[in-house]
């Protein structure tokens, strides 16, 4: 897990590696255990080492294979790279290292950019040929590892976060005002290639860009997962669906697992961390180091749930670590927060990571998480009632849920000046749900929040903040295989037992029934959904400032309304429309747009 960052030129002119390392010097928290630059004439990569696997120089980036003309740089981890390893040795390559990096080096030259169809893992890389001029870039399957771009005629920029490009000068940071509407009606949910920024893209999940030395270049989608039925499954049962994708967690848990440093586990006390400890426990670990973090209650509303990881903790024998964190010091917090967010984000929990990751960071590198879950096995309150429902009728319902925002409160909200035709988030969701591939509405609905809504919230939200503090998080219920499997389930024994149906039967062979039989929980930071004090300061400032006047994004009107009356206006997901507002705005203004 690492920082990477770079910079093609097209017109004939040597790369800036004055921004490159500008760009790596924005990265450095996601890397502090080494940098690294390489440059070639029209070419320059710049990096941040976290080491994970070969912990040696050898295992150092840019990583340059002078003998096959190839130099790459890769953020994330490759989970079967010892195998792959193996295979390729079958094939007469020789390593100098015993690092995933390498790996995926001589993989490209020996598959080609077919080499992604054999890495199980988490990545963003980008490989320079010598030779040809070409370069390529690659992103995994689910998007879990990031990849931002900033483009112009004779120049091509990347990095591992928006904020590094930004960083490193000559990017137009006006706001892009399809993805503002996005970001406003979507749950700051902001859909590949757009970012807020105008000017900088990020590449899509499970996508590969070839650039050719000319500055032309293509983009394929090499993996998607189907959520149909498959004649091979026919004639299984409830039991059968649960035993094969038990086996499929196992193996995606066994494989996060691949470190030469410890590897512990963030528990929430929900379904889907506790069952990672479950299962981490049968495969044989003991002293499994955990994590849990609570909040001081505010507004009446509670701030942990230590009661249901200590019950895990104390079940599986954990080296358990209950983080407690003041209201002061959440306060205090969200400078940082907001800093290390690639782009912004709205919700809630996003304080409560960088809290979290900060502690854990301080005994332990590597760390399973348990997010994905429910995108993946059906576990949100707006998918029962698309149950029978037509795609039109579908869209609605899905809107209904999740949006934050209608149209006509949009035109209330939004500046003339940002203001857009149409009505492009639902029209958004609409397109992808009508997509082939997806067998009824429940089918499109997972499809879209595991492709789309999870890529830009839940598991941004857990990279960029355990990043931001040199740590590396896993999901494995990311893991591709099982996703592949979950997508062909039937979408009633994902909804049964109020949600996650085959996952709870799963539980109940491996962990206490307390666990599973509980309300769903969330992380409960109630400072930001109720605000008050210090955080509702920070919020009117920034609303209120010289900066937020001259941008103009939103009608006074609307910001002086919530204001007035600031715990007031609640989205369907029970976040707060006035946190919304300001935490663009300290966004912007913490990084200089």
């Amino acid at each position: 897990m690492c920082g990477l960052s770079g910079e093609i030129r097209f017109d004939g002119s040597l790369a800036d590696t004055t921004a490159v390392a500008r760009m790596v010097e924005c990265l450095v928290p996601r890397g502090p255990d080494g940098q690294g630059a390489w440059s070639n004439g029209r070419v320059a990569f710049g990096h941040r080492r976290l080491s994970v696997i070969d912990l040696s120089a050898a295992g150092s980036q840019p990583m340059v294979d002078n003998e096959l003309g190839l130099t790459a740089v890769f953020n994330g981890c490759i989970y079967d790279y010892k195998e792959l390893r193996a295979e390729l040795e079958g094939h007469g390559y020789r390593f100098f290292s015993t690092s995933d990096t390498e790996v995926i080096l001589k993989g490209y030259h020996h598959w080609g950019t077919d080499v992604v169809s054999h890495l199980h893992g988490m990545f963003a890389f980008v490989i320079a040929e010598r030779d040809s001029g070409r370069v390529v870039l690659a992103r995994d399957r689910l998007g879990i590892k990031p990849l931002y771009l900033a483009e112009t005629a004779g120049r091509l920029r990347f990095a591992s976060s928006l904020p590094a490009l930004v960083q490193a000068g000559d990017v137009d940071t006006s706001i892009d005002p399809v993805a503002l509407h996005h970001y406003l009606s979507w749950h700051a949910v902001v859909p590949a290639p757009r970012t807020i920024l105008a000017d900088v893209r990020k590449l899509p999940p499970a996508t590969v860009r070839v650039v050719e030395a000319d500055g032309t270049s293509a983009e394929h989608r090499y993996w998607e997962a189907r959520y149909e039925r498959r004649p091979e499954h026919a004639t299984w049962s409830a039991r059968d669906w649960e035993d094969a994708i038990e086996e499929a967690l196992r193996v995606a848990v066994r494989r996060r697992l691949v470190a030469d440093i410890p590897v512990g586990v963030l528990l929430s006390g929900g379904l889907d961390s506790s069952l990672i400890v479950g299962l981490l426990a049968q495969e044989g670990q003991t002293g499994l180091a955990t994590y849990s973090i609570g909040f001081e209650a505010v507004g009446g509303r509670e701030g942990d749930e230590f009661v249901y990881s200590d019950v895990i903790a104390e079940r599986f024998a954990t080296d358990h670590h209950r983080i407690r964190v003041a209201g002061d010091e959440l306060a205090a917090a969200l400078g940082h927060a907001i800093g290390a967010m690639a782009e912004p984000m709205v919700s809630h929990d996003v304080v409560a990571f960088d809290l979290l990751s900060e502690r854990v960071s301080q005994t332990i590198r590597v760390v399973q998480s348990g997010q994905g879950a429910d995108e993946v096995f059906a576990g949100y309150h707006w998918y029962p009632p698309l149950r029978g429902v037509d795609r039109e009728r579908a869209v609605e319902t899905y809107a209904r849920a999740f949006f934050d925002r209608d149209a006509a409160d949009m035109a209330r909200l939004v500046a003339d000046r940002y203001a857009v035709a149409g009505d492009p988030s639902p029209e958004f969701v609409r397109e992808h749900m009508s997509a082939p591939h997806a067998e009824t509405a429940i089918d499109a609905a997972l499809r879209l929040d595991s492709e789309v809504m999870l890529v830009d919230d839940p598991v941004k939200r857990v990279d960029n903040m355990s990043m931001a503090w040199g740590l590396e998080a896993r999901v494995p219920f990311l893991d591709h295989d099982l996703v592949e499997l979950a997508a062909a389930c039937p979408p009633e024994l994902k909804l049964a037992d109020g949600g996650k149906g085959v996952l709870k039967a799963i539980g109940r062979r491996i962990i206490p029934p307390e666990v599973i039989d509980r309300p769903k929980g969330y992380f409960p930071v109630p400072a930001i959904t109720h605000l008050e004090g210090k955080v509702l300061g920070l919020v009117r400032d920034a609303l209120g400032n010289d900066a937020a006047r001259e941008r103009g994004l939103f009608r006074p009107g609307y910001v002086d309304a919530l204001l007035a009356d600031p715990n007031s206006g609640l989205t369907p997901l029970r976040g707060n429309k006035l946190w919304q507002l300001g935490l663009l705005e300290l966004w912007l203004q913490a990084h200089g747009v």
